[in-house]
């Protein structure tokens, strides 16, 4: 029994975690601090909620710990089935199907809350943004803050900052 417990929480460590809040609006990286960024206005015109895959790139999974982890407690928990021919075979069972679930767990873990924006810009044009946020931080009509740094671009929602008199 400690066998089970101490690899399902190494398991858990291997799984990692992901920081998704990069694919925020609020947050910046290091590289973007302390550097120009080009701000303009727009007004939102549609959103959408979507998901945010935090961990892939190019539609692949980069990250092997779930995979990994799924196996080998798979793997353990077959060894205690059966003995002999029956016992290889539920091991190597387990760790293939834990390999697909801890696979599974980890992908739907990496998954991020966002939101898709379409933007139309002072200029006429429109954009599109995918950011990390919910559906109730935007709304179709209202003035957003674009920032750019040519690569990235970010918005937040654009309060009237002068006070009333």
């Amino acid at each position: 029994m400690k066998k089970i417990v101490t690899l399902t929480i190494l398991a858990a460590i291997l799984s990692g975690c992901s920081n998704s809040d990069l694919y925020s609006g609020d947050v910046y990286t290091a590289d973007q601090a302390k550097q120009v960024q080009q701000v303009s206005y727009g007004t939102v015109v549609s959103v959408r909620p979507v998901k945010i895959q935090t961990n892939a790139s190019n539609g692949k999974s980069e990250n092997v710990a779930g995979s990994l982890g799924g196996a080998v407690l798979g793997g353990v928990l077959g060894n205690t089935i059966g003995d002999g021919t029956g016992r290889v075979l539920a091991t190597a069972t387990g760790a293939i199907g834990g390999a697909i679930l801890g696979d599974a767990i980890q992908n739907k873990a990496s998954q991020a809350s966002g939101v898709e924006l379409e933007i139309k810009q002072k200029n006429g044009s429109n954009i599109v943004i995918v950011q990390k946020g919910s559906v109730n931080e935007f709304y179709a009509g209202q003035p957003v803050r674009l920032v750019t740094n040519g690569k990235q671009i970010s918005a937040s929602p654009r309060y009237n900052s002068s006070p009333k008199k």
